[in-house]
């Protein structure tokens, strides 16, 4: 555990938009946040501009470090993935053996190029099956957050938005969900891995609504205090 008592996050692919998004609001909520990629010098040029971007809003938060893909997850003891999905599988295979015993959250979504607006789910379900077959059961892969924007999360505000949360292990599930409510969200339990296709599928209808309506759309649940 990170000396400040809170976990430290491992970003896989942490310079794109989802990925900054994610920094931004962890370092906020007081974890040091490791942000990867497959070139260290763009993760450190990243993590630079997250640092500086943080405290133009006068936001005090742990360090921001700028790493390589593999040792961002060898030293994160939570770990997302946030790669393109046609990076997926050998993202994977290369941090196959730094994730083995922790909490892994997948937010890949299988979008296939040029027509992303259309579900296109893999042979083997999901992302998130693909993850936890790939990596084994020692791993506890928790697939979350496919249906935020990441231009919510890089924004100055409250998200109106509710996070479905699968994953076979309850516990890990319970940890994601935290640092889901820690970046001013709500999560919710929502299954086994195998429930993380119905998530993924809804980031292509998501698109298709957020095109026709010019909006950056999200989930919401009702019935639930």
């Amino acid at each position: 555990m990170s000396s400040n008592s809170k976990p430290s996050i491992g970003i896989v692919g942490g310079t794109g938009d989802l990925g900054r998004g994610l920094a931004l609001r962890l370092a906020k909520a007081g974890h040091t946040v490791l942000v990867g990629s497959r070139k260290s010098e763009q993760a450190v040029e990243a993590a630079e501009a997250l640092t500086a971007e943080l405290a133009q809003r006068g936001v005090a938060h742990p360090p921001i470090e700028g790493l390589d893909n593999e040792s961002a997850a060898q030293r994160g003891e939570v770990v997302f993935v946030t790669v393109p999905f046609g990076a997926h599988t050998p993202t994977l295979e290369s941090i196959k053996g730094a994730v083995q015993g922790k909490v892994l959250v997948d937010v890949t979504v299988p979008l296939v190029p040029p027509r992303v607006a259309r579900v296109q789910l893999p042979p083997e379900g999901s992302a998130g099956m693909i993850a936890q077959t790939l990596l084994g059961e020692d791993v506890h892969v928790v697939s979350a957050l496919q249906n935020v924007a990441a231009a919510h999360l890089q924004a100055d505000m409250d998200i109106p938005c509710d996070v479905l949360v699968t994953g076979n292990e309850k516990t890990a599930r319970q940890t994601v969900i935290d640092l889901i409510e820690s970046m001013g969200m709500r999560g919710f339990h929502a299954g086994l891995i195998h429930n993380a296709a119905a998530a993924e599928a809804l980031t292509s209808v998501l698109i298709n609504i957020n095109k026709q309506y010019k909006t950056h759309a999200g989930l919401r649940l009702t019935g639930i205090d």
